[in-house]
Order: C-alpha cells, then structure tokens, then sequence
C-alpha cells in the first residue's frame, strides 16, 4: 500500500534529561536508539537525526509534534505545555530540510499529540486521552479532508498507539488487555472500512511500525508469547529491535519517529 511507503524519517538522539521523565538506563537507551535508527537505514529510509536537546526531555519522542500524510505537515500542539518548543524545532526541519508544505492548527484551546493520531491509510482515528482533545481531533479532520476522521476515547494517561497500530495492509496490531480490546471495539463500531486484527498476548507488543513492506517488532526478549504470534502470522518482511528503554516513557516504536514520503531526492543531513 503506498501510504506506508516512505523515503525518510525524522528522528532526534537521547537527553541525558531524559532520565527526569522516567527510570531509563540512559547507556542501554542510546545504545537501543542507535539500533533502531539504523534499521531505519536498512529499510531504505534517509534519516535525518537531530542532536538532543537538554532543556527537552522528551525531544527523542518526535511523532508528538507532527502529522504528516500524503506529503503534507500538520504542526501538533502537544498535550503537554513544556513540550511546546520541541515543536518549533520540527517544523524547521519539515519546512527547510524536506520542503513539505505546512498546516498550523488554528484553535488555541486545541491539544494534540502525534501518538494519538492513527492512519490506517483509508481513514484516521484520533484518540481523545490527557494529551489530545476533540478540538485536536478537528484540526486532523480539517488537514487531511480527503479521508473520514474519527475521534476515540482512550484511557488516561495513555495514547491511543499505546493500543492499536497498523501492522500491515488493512491489518491492526492490538493487545490483548481489556482496555485494548475496549479501544478496538469502540474503533470498529465508528469504521468507514473493516480491518483484520492481530491480537497479541502481551499488549506491550502492539505498538509496531510497519513501513516500506516490512513489520518492525519489539524484540523476543520483550515480547516473547507475541514474538511467536508474529512469526505463525505475518508473511511477509519482519524485522525486530529492543525498546524496552525508551518504552518505559512512550509507545516506543512508533513514537521515535515521522516517517515521510518525498517524490523527489533530497540531501541527507
């Protein structure tokens, strides 16, 4: 499916600040991070890689500050007021760096995280959590109107990636947790279009990237009943990496990054 077809990803390196937001081994999560940004490499993507930032904590985390689909940039207003400047430093790199066409949110009291924000690449579903109000979900609807936008409750204080992400064409990733299965069916009594699933014992596991043909997992040392589930499932591409650090303060897979598809070559940095 082109919609998960890309050429490049955003991402940024580790605050030691970063130990201020959670218990992370802060060695053990640069040296995870190093991993997963170079299997973003292997998978044929330019990665543009941001330096850390001290006075942002959660900088490493950059799918907050952004939607970007079909070539187009929506600057977010993360949930979190402190994390208001990661988004300046983003939309420079989007504008300058790969030249995408910006759309700001214009409601002042809307509130949106990236990591509420799922495309499945027909419809966007929008979870309503701590981090992201109806206001944000709008602003969605309103940056992309060629597909339905519809709006989830998730509990607090996670996001809705926390749950559910696409692992494949016209394929969700979802645990097992009953407030997992709770988000599933609340998504699938609002659905333009119907999916398969793929439920997974550990709801750690959900949270996955598929990208370029290939589902990239959290590794069997994590996720060892759901890495056995992949492997009896999935028949195509996988590939698998270690998160656990970084999962201790996000979604962990697919909040590392913004994927972004350009049609024309650019520079890597």
């Amino acid at each position: 499916m082109a919609a998960f077809r890309y050429t490049h990803a955003v991402v940024c390196r580790i605050p030691l600040s970063l130990r201020s937001r959670a218990e992370i081994e802060l060695e053990d999560a640069k040296k995870q991070h190093e991993t997963y940004v170079r299997l973003l490499r292997e998978l044929g993507l330019d990665v543009i890689e941001l330096p850390p930032d001290e006075a942002l904590p959660e900088c490493v985390f950059v799918e907050d500050t952004a939607v970007v689909c079909n070539g187009t940039a929506l600057i977010t207003r993360p949930g979190a007021p402190h994390r208001a400047k990661e988004v300046e430093t983003i939309r420079v790199v989007l504008k300058k760096e790969l030249d995408l066409p910006i759309i700001e949110m214009s409601d002042s009291n809307a509130k949106l995280d990236g990591s509420d924000v799922l495309f499945t690449g027909r419809e966007f579903f929008v979870g309503i959590s701590q981090w992201t109000n109806e206001a944000g979900a709008r602003a969605v609807a309103a940056a992309f109107p060629e597909y339905p936008c519809t709006p989830i409750k998730v509990p607090d204080p996670k996001h809705l990636k926390t749950y559910i992400t696409v692992g494949g064409p016209d394929l969700l990733c979802v645990g097992a947790g009953k407030e997992a299965q709770e988000v599933l069916k609340r998504m699938e009594r609002e659905a333009t279009f119907s999916y398969q699933t793929l439920t997974l014992p550990e709801d750690d596991a959900a949270n996955v990237l598929y990208l370029n043909g290939t589902l990239v997992h959290r590794s069997i040392d994590e996720i060892p009943h759901s890495f056995k589930v992949f492997s009896e499932k999935i028949d195509y591409p996988r590939r698998s990496v270690n998160i656990s650090q970084l999962a201790k303060a996000s979604c962990g897979l697919t909040s590392s990054c913004i994927l972004v598809r350009r049609s024309r070559h650019i520079r890597n940095l």
